[in-house]
């Protein structure tokens, strides 16, 4: 009886000098080869072009998938200053270009065109008034840049009325050019258009994007709308705005469309305070008021 104990005993103190040593095993190959995770890497870059700064503060973007490297030039208005990055991109191997995108026919915005399409044969995607346009998609038809990004024309009328906004995405990335019909802070002026249509453009086709949706405007003009909203509504997000305006010089892909909603007027025309200072209460009405004053300001 008492041999059969210790020979219980043995076997258990072996079990247990066992499982010890196994999990020690266990614990160093765990420390030596990590247990590994697939990385998610971002396939789309956006590098913004500034021209004619200081004076029209426009901005031409750069979209690439960077799995594929294809590539397309958004507004490359001015080509002095856009074809040097294309041509270091291009021949460095880092970018294949394959479209021109204009956001409308303005000269600030397609005039590049011809210039452009001496170095690069491409098509040229834009409203049906766009210099040398190709192609003009239908409102929410869409195209693919490279493997992952998916392009939804939106048509925007109003500013112009050959207007389009690209609604972007690549996964979880979203991002939005608008032109000059929304940029952060305000929206363009009425040029070919209405209230009723800049309402619809703002605050139903671009408001009704996903609200983490990054904008990426035409022009860099944070500033002056600030100062405007100012008179309008100066609520907490208008004044994390103009802190963000002052210590930055560019503003463009740092606020969504979840932000224009807090901080944008014209995305506010809703909003009791603006309605009671513009004395309208019919949304469009309310546009159209905002954007007279805005003119004047």
């Amino acid at each position: 009886m008492i041999l059969s104990t210790r020979f219980q005993i043995c076997v258990s103190l072996f079990l247990m000098s066992l499982i010890a040593a196994t999990l020690k095993r266990s614990s160093i190959q765990s420390f030596i080869y990590p247990i590994t995770r697939p990385t998610v890497s971002r396939a789309m870059h956006i590098q913004s072009i500034p021209m004619w700064e200081g004076t029209g503060n426009n901005y031409a973007y750069l979209v690439t998938d960077d799995k594929s490297k294809e590539a397309v030039i958004i507004d490359p208005a001015n080509p002095p200053e856009v074809l040097p990055v294309l041509k270091e991109k291009t021949d460095g191997g880092d970018i294949k270009l394959s479209k021109i995108i204009n956001t409308h026919h303005h000269h600030d915005h397609a005039g590049g065109n011809v210039e452009i399409l001496k170095h690069f044969k491409l098509p040229i995607i834009g409203g049906k008034d766009c210099t040398k346009v190709t192609e003009t998609p239908s409102h929410n038809s869409t195209f693919t840049i490279g493997d992952s990004i998916k392009v939804t024309a939106l048509h925007t009328p109003c500013h112009t009325q050959d207007s389009i906004c690209y609604f972007v995405e690549d996964g979880s990335d979203k991002a939005v050019f608008t032109g000059d019909t929304l940029f952060i802070g305000g929206c363009g002026r009425f040029f070919e258009g209405n209230a009723k249509e800049m309402h619809t453009a703002l605050n139903e086709v671009l408001g009704g994007l996903p609200d983490d949706t990054k904008v990426y405007p035409g022009h860099e003009y944070t500033k002056g709308n600030v100062r405007f909203a100012k008179k309008v509504l100066n609520n907490d997000a208008i004044k994390k705005l103009d802190e963000y305006s002052q210590a930055n010089k560019e503003t463009q892909g740092k606020f969504t469309i979840g932000d224009e909603k807090q901080h944008n007027v014209f995305m506010r025309v809703n909003d009791p305070d603006i309605q009671q200072l513009v004395g309208q209460t019919e949304p469009v009405e309310v546009m159209r008021t905002l954007r007279e004053m805005k003119d004047r300001s």
